[in-house]
């Protein structure tokens, strides 16, 4: 899945770099930004029924990528928790872990799905890190707020652990302190490496990028970490956009 992402990815490019060569009048053109924008999509507005989840499961750049493309997540945001430091930086980090903070909506999807998500896209039981990142920023952490979160979030390790005959499930259960956003160079990581898709959606400026859905969803897809039938779903709009050369992307 990640090689053919990947290659569709570089044909894109290509057909559009070609395009753009042959006929200019057919490349991707960037009207005015806000009124080409559904704005209520593409940043909705603070809604009392949304939701808040946090965890911690190693590099909060593909922590984020992991959640963004799931239905009925609004809005991704990396950061700091878990620790005792005020305003803790990248560099400075102290005891806290990097971590994803998810607004979600209950009706589309609950904590325990988000749990499910969270279990099946890192290893448990590693300590003090993840693959290659080897820190003890990188732990694994469930932040819960409330009984009840506390409650799932403990059934949900114990049946990680019945699955994991012989290694000792590490995840740490812990009630939510202060989640510290993390710098706007962290925000949406895996959307930034890729121009092409920033420039797909109206070349953002930072401050929007952080909090629009339409990002939050594209940074999954960047990262090749979208439920695969939202990523051909992402392909087959990306695709014909770059037929037409235009418009922008702006929902999906």
């Amino acid at each position: 899945m990640c090689f053919m992402g990947s290659l569709s990815l570089m044909l894109l490019w290509l057909m559009i770099m070609l395009v753009c060569g042959s006929e200019r009048g057919l490349c991707i053109r960037n009207p005015d930004r806000i009124s080409q924008i559904k704005i209520s999509q593409q940043y909705p507005s603070p809604n009392s029924h949304f939701k808040t989840a946090v965890f911690a499961l190693g590099s909060f750049w593909r922590s984020e990528a992991i959640f963004g493309c799931l239905n009925g997540v609004t809005r991704t945001t990396a950061g700091y928790s878990g620790g005792s430091k005020i305003n803790p930086e990248y560099r400075s980090l102290a005891d806290h872990a990097e971590s994803v903070q998810v607004e979600y909506d209950p009706k589309l999807i609950t904590f325990r799905q988000l749990l499910e998500v969270f279990w099946s896209s890192h290893d448990s039981r590693q300590a003090f890190g993840q693959g290659p990142d080897v820190g003890n920023q990188y732990r694994s952490i469930i932040f819960t707020n409330g009984t009840e979160e506390s409650r799932l979030a403990a059934l949900s390790k114990e049946k990680e652990q019945a699955r994991s005959k012989v290694h000792i499930v590490l995840t740490q259960i812990q009630p939510l302190g202060t989640f510290y956003p993390a710098e706007p160079e962290h925000q949406k990581f895996e959307l930034k490496r890729n121009p092409f898709l920033l420039q797909l959606i109206g070349n953002l400026p930072e401050e929007e990028l952080e909090v629009s859905n339409l990002a939050t969803k594209m940074n999954g897809y960047a990262a090749e970490l979208c439920p695969l039938n939202i990523q051909k779903q992402i392909d087959a709009k990306i695709g014909d956009i770059v037929k037409k050369g235009w418009p922008m992307l702006r929902e999906i």
